[in-house]
This record gives structure tokens, C-alpha cells and sequence, in this order.
């Protein structure tokens, strides 16, 4: 016999030997600063660039003042009890109007997090004779989602993948899931792909949808407030928008704030309010997040010279970066994917460029297989509106002596970029 907690003495699951390590350096690091461009980490100032604060409201005096005014008036219990119960207030009901109006849908439901809003609107909505189809690189939230659906009688939903943006193979499975169907379909896929940067083909997946009799659910967590007419996401980007059956956008990027929302038709809006059990049984968002949202949502509608100013520290940073001979990946979102070599001693050689960047003062994020192919590493970098001219060139700055202190070999050979193309389907 064995205990269910014998794995814990050991240095297995995700991450394990960092846990093992009880490591604060590359894993669950202490950053108690407000978020921003710069960021105490170990005592040390430290240039950020893994908050998505893509517009820079984290620090807006406004919306500070709207949560401060709502915790002064309503605390941070109010509503008390769940939404079905006696937590639904004519505040809720304001701010998703204006955030279906917003999406240029009929209604919306709020969500406390942007991940269990997801698994909610999927589950609450698929049964057992169901398909899901879900693009192999969508976040855990959607894969998470998908694996949970199920419906009466023990049974489960079908799950089956596509190659990251592959119309021609989404069009495979269409068809195979077409011949002997019983249920319904739905296409799941991000707006942008948040760790590569890269945008979902909504043009392709809504025309293969509706030629195929399919729904199309998108997760827009770092397109909404970022791209798009008054930042209404990569749908509205691409010109979809009323294409998308179920657009699900996040407030903790661009809105700086915590939950999300589900817009669709309103008779598909109350279906996922009386029956996705991550919301119908959690407490109510609670009121200091509802009134600052709203102001929020006004200033991500008016925000567009934010947005400009978003653009120009990304193609100030991709640029600067690119002409060190770093291989800046192809996305078209402020998203800045760095690829770099690191051979086959993967771990070792990705956490020492970590290391060099962090120890020098600029903090982003690395990513190694199994997220991309072997033999690279990527540092995922969110250019903001908050980030100066001066925070990009040193930047650059450090990128530079790391290459030539750590000897990093460019230009990339065709093996590496064979395998970044095929991530962006190039």
C-alpha cells in the first residue's frame, strides 16, 4: 500500500525539481511590488516584462478611485452569496450590458476568473454526444475545459485536437467528426496565442464552421483591450466579430482587475448563468471589482492612444532585438517571442540565459519544451504602454553582452527554423 501524499517527498510533477529545490529564483519568485514596468525582485529593481498590463491601467487613478469609493460604501463582501441565490445587483446586471454592447452581442455573464469562467461556459454547454474541437496550443483553461465536459448518465463529451492554426487539418477533423455525428460541435481556440504571440486564423475556423454546421468559442484573453476597434479583440481585428458564437474576454490583462465574461445571444447567456457550476455555486464578483470595471471598461474603449503607445515600445523592442540577431517570433500582437539556441543540454543552457538576464536586472519569462520544440528556448516579453524608450534600449542593452558573454550562435540554422514555423504554421 502507498499514501496519496508519497509523491510529495519526491521531485516529480510539474516543475518538480524547482520544488524539490523549494526555488524562489525561477519559479513562484516574491514580487510584492504594484504592478508596472519596474518591479523589486530580491532586492533589486528590475525591468518588467511579464505583467500583461498591456495599456498600463494597473496604476489608473481613476479606476483606483472607483474600487477605493465601492470598498468604502459596499466592503469587499458585498454581494453576499452567489449570483442564483442573492448575489445578482442591478450593478452586475449594468456592467454586462456594457460589456455585451461591447463585444456587439446580445447579452454577457460574468465570471470571478477568467480560468473558471472558461471551464464553466464550455461545460455548462456540451453533453454527451457532443464534440469538442480544440487547437493543440489553447491555454490549460480550454484544454482543462474540454476534458471536463461531460453530460448525464456518466458520460463525457468527445475531445479531438488541430494542428495550431492548420485550416486544412481543422477540415479533416470536421469532416471525420461529421460522418458519424450525434451531437453538437464547437470549435475552441484563443484570440491571441499568449505565449507565442501569434493571432488564430478566425477568418478560416468561422467559414469552416459555418460550412460544417459547427459553433466557434473564443478565448480573447490578450487581444481584448489590445487590438481591434476600441481594443474589442482579435475577432473585431479580423473582421469576425458576429461570426464568434461565444466571445470570452479576461479583465486580468488589459483591464488590470481579476474575472471575465461570456457574450453571446441572450437565450445562450441565461443557459450559461443557471448552469455552469464554477459560477452558479462561487460567490458573486464582488462589488469593488464590478464598479472599478466599469470605469475600466470606458477607459480600454477610449484607450487607442494607449494602444498606439503599446505599439511602439513592441516594434521598438522586436527591432532592437532582432538586430542583435535574435529570431523575433512572427505574431502579430505586441507579444515579443525571443527564440534562442540552446542545443541539446536544453535545461542547463535556458536557465543560465535566465539566470544572466534576471541577474542583470531585466525580468521576463523563459519557455523550453515540452511548450515549444526542443533545442530552443523563448523569452516571452509584454511590451506595455507603461514602458519607456529608455526601459527598451536597456534592455537591448543586456540582450547584447548576454549574446556575446554566453557566445550564443545566430543566425538560427534550418532545423531551428523549421521547428519556430511550424509552431506559427509558416
Amino acid at each position: 500500500m502507498s499514501d496519496i501524499f508519497d509523491k510529495c517527498a519526491t521531485d516529480q510533477g510539474y516543475f518538480g525539481r524547482f520544488r524539490a529545490a523549494k526555488d524562489r529564483f525561477f519559479t513562484l519568485p516574491v514580487i510584492d511590488d504594484l504592478p508596472g514596468p519596474h518591479m523589486n525582485f530580491q532586492g533589486q529593481d528590475n525591468i518588467m516584462w511579464s505583467v500583461n498590463n498591456y495599456i498600463g491601467l494597473a496604476h489608473d487613478a481613476d479606476i483606483k478611485a472607483a474600487a477605493m469609493e465601492a470598498t468604502e460604501k459596499w466592503s469587499v463582501c458585498s454581494p453576499m452569496g452567489s449570483r442564483m441565490m442573492s448575489g445578482s445587483t442591478s450593478e452586475h446586471l449594468a456592467l454586462e450590458k456594457s460589456l455585451a454592447d461591447y463585444a456587439q452581442k446580445e447579452d454577457s455573464f460574468l465570471f470571478n476568473f477568467g480560468y473558471m469562467g472558461v471551464v464553466g461556459t464550455v461545460t455548462a454547454l456540451t453533453g454527451p454526444d457532443d464534440t469538442l474541437i480544440v487547437d493543440k496550443l489553447a491555454h490549460a483553461c480550454i484544454v482543462d475545459a474540454a476534458f471536463s465536459a461531460k453530460g448525464g448518465n456518466g458520460g463525457k463529451t468527445t475531445v479531438r485536437f488541430f494542428r495550431h492554426n492548420d485550416m486544412a487539418d481543422l477540415e479533416s477533423v470536421l469532416k471525420s467528426v461529421n460522418k458519424d455525428r450525434k451531437g453538437g460541435v464547437m470549435i475552441l481556440t484563443e484570440g491571441v496565442y499568449g505565449m507565442t504571440g501569434d493571432l488564430a486564423n478566425l477568418k478560416g475556423i468561422t467559414a469552416l464552421a459555418r460550412q460544417y454546421d459547427a459553433r466557434v468559442f473564443i478565448d480573447d484573453a490578450h487581444g481584448i483591450g489590445v487590438i481591434g476597434d476600441k481594443g474589442r479583440g482579435t475577432a473585431d481585428h479580423q473582421g469576425v466579430q458576429k461570426e464568434i458564437d461565444i466571445y470570452f474576454g479576461t479583465f486580468a490583462k488589459s483591464f488590470a482587475s481579476i474575472g471575465g465574461y461570456s457574450a453571446t445571444s441572450t437565450q445562450v447567456r441565461d443557459w450559461i448563468a443557471y448552469n455552469a457550476r464554477t459560477q452558479v455555486f462561487a460567490k458573486a464578483l464582488p462589488m469593488p471589482y464590478v464598479k472599478s470595471l466599469q470605469v475600466a471598461l470606458q477607459k480600454v474603449m477610449d484607450g487607442d492612444h494607449l494602444r498606439a503607445r503599446m505599439w511602439e515600445r513592441s516594434n521598438q523592442l522586436k527591432d532592437g532585438l532582432r538586430d542583435l540577431g535574435y529570431h523575433i517570433g512572427t505574431g502579430d500582437s505586441p507579444i515579443c517571442a525571443v527564440f534562442t539556441p540552446v542545443g541539446d543540454n536544453l535545461e542547463d543552457v535556458a536557465m543560465g540565459m535566465l539566470s544572466y538576464l534576471r541577474k542583470n536586472n531585466i525580468f521576463c519569462t523563459g519557455v523550453v519544451w515540452p511548450v515549444i520544440p526542443p533545442g530552443l528556448v523563448m523569452f516571452r516579453m509584454i511590451p506595455t504602454a507603461a514602458h519607456s524608450e529608455e526601459d527598451v534600449a536597456r534592455t537591448v542593452e543586456v540582450f547584447k553582452n548576454m549574446r556575446d558573454d554566453l557566445k550564443i550562435q545566430f543566425p538560427l540554422g534550418d532545423s531551428e527554423l523549421g521547428k519556430i514555423n511550424r509552431i506559427y504554421r509558416d
